[in-house]
């Protein structure tokens, strides 16, 4: 079992940045790949960022390509979502996922273990 926990979620303006933090336990962090999601109200919980069990591969949903960056400590046992230049749409609660394969995985399906989530909030 692997146990996941956000933080770093809030209210920041268009423009802004953040950073997510999600911290597993439970497991061996450097063997399985993360992956961050969101759902914003009345849509579906859709695909963000993924990184594999080495931090060397990622992967980005094409809105949010060059302006977030995922990124992992598996020293630390744990993974990073560096949130630029923010806008409105990226408004959602975010959600921090492990999945048992090590590679790269983008699918919702895929993923295993998944965090409570934190709220992100940007206004115009």
């Amino acid at each position: 079992q692997v146990q996941l926990v956000e933080s770093g979620g809030g209210l920041v303006q268009a423009g802004g940045s953040l950073r997510l933090s999600c911290a597993a336990s439970g497991r061996t962090f450097s063997t399985y790949a993360m992956g961050w999601f969101r759902q914003a109200p009345g849509k579906e919980r859709e695909f963000v960022a993924a990184i594999n069990w080495s931090g060397a591969g990622t992967a980005y949903t094409d809105s949010v390509q060059g302006r977030f960056t995922i990124s992992r400590d598996n020293a630390k046992n744990k993974v990073y979502l560096q949130m630029n230049s923010l806008k409105p749409e990226d408004t959602a609660v975010y959600y921090c996922a492990a999945t048992d394969i090590r590679d790269i995985a983008t699918k919702k399906a895929e993923y295993d273990y998944w965090g409570q989530g934190t709220q992100v909030t940007v206004s115009s």
